[in-house]
């Protein structure tokens, strides 16, 4: 602006001069080739801010991609923070599931092992015939036929069966932190006698006879009870005489310890319902 300001006044001093006093040639040939540089000067002014305002124009475009890309990128890191704190967090969880898992899996082990040692004990009056080992439910059933142990339609222990519970009860009582149930079975068929109208009081008061036994022989009390079943759980099939026979039997079942029983912490909000 200033520029163009400076050609106009300096022609508009030519025509003055021109008209008031009549320059010489020489003068007036200075001013034109003066108000020519300054023409040349604007015009070249003109151009470098032409091309400065295309430079600046791509700049600021430049800029504006460049703080879209910067937006974008910050919230990628967001993004990516967010999801490493997720990934964080079920690394812990399968941690410790994994730990859960392998003490379970110890436990399992020295479960087994106790089992075993069982079994061994057990042993001797298997090999006898005394009594079959069992696994029922995922529980160690020790199974004694009643024939051993009781006269027909009796709960009163026979001097073979008193025989029989007392190595049964110097194992039992050598098994550290163990619960057990005495349960009684019968076959189908009934009794109906003054002492036992059922085969329910059959059944429970051979269980309750074993219970005694055992703790007199020095099973804790606390470790066992007992149960009847009467003819409610057969092992096998009453059809036969021989199915019968098993089914009249006393069962010992190796309950689980607390800590063997499944967590069902989780069922609580399930029961506040």
């Amino acid at each position: 602006m200033k520029s163009t300001f400076k050609v106009a006044v300096l022609l508009s001093l030519v025509g003055l001069m021109i008209v008031a006093c009549g320059p010489s040639q020489e003068e007036y040939d200075a001013l034109l080739n003066n108000a020519n540089k300054l023409k040349e000067q604007l015009a070249s002014t003109e151009q470098s801010n032409s091309e400065l305002q295309t430079k600046l124009d791509q700049m600021n475009s430049e800029n504006k991609k460049m703080a879209s890309k910067l937006a974008e990128l910050g919230q990628n890191v967001e993004a990516l923070l967010g999801q490493k704190s997720e990934l964080a967090s079920d690394l812990e969880a399968t941690r410790q599931r994994e730990a859960k898992l392998r003490a379970e899996q110890e436990a399992q082990k020295k479960r087994m092992a106790q089992y075993r040692k069982v079994i061994k004990q057990f042993q001797e009056l298997v090999d006898s015939g005394k009594l079959k080992i069992r696994i029922v439910d995922g529980q160690m059933v020790v199974q004694m036929a009643s024939s051993i142990l009781f006269e027909t339609g009796k709960a009163s222990l026979s001097e073979e069966g008193k025989a029989a519970l007392t190595e049964l009860a110097g194992i039992l009582a050598t098994i550290p932190d163990r619960k057990f149930q005495i349960a009684g079975h019968t076959d189908n068929v009934p009794i109906n006698s003054k002492k036992f109208p059922s085969n329910w009081e059959l059944s429970s008061a051979r269980a309750v006879n074993v219970v005694k036994f055992l703790q007199e022989n020095g099973v804790d009390p606390r470790n066992v009870s007992a149960a009847g079943y009467a003819e409610y759980r057969p092992s096998e099939t009453n059809d036969t005489p021989e199915g019968k026979a098993a089914n009249r039997r006393i069962e010992i079942t190796l309950l689980p310890n607390l800590n063997e029983l499944p967590d069902l912490s989780d069922l609580e909000k399930d029961i506040r319902k």
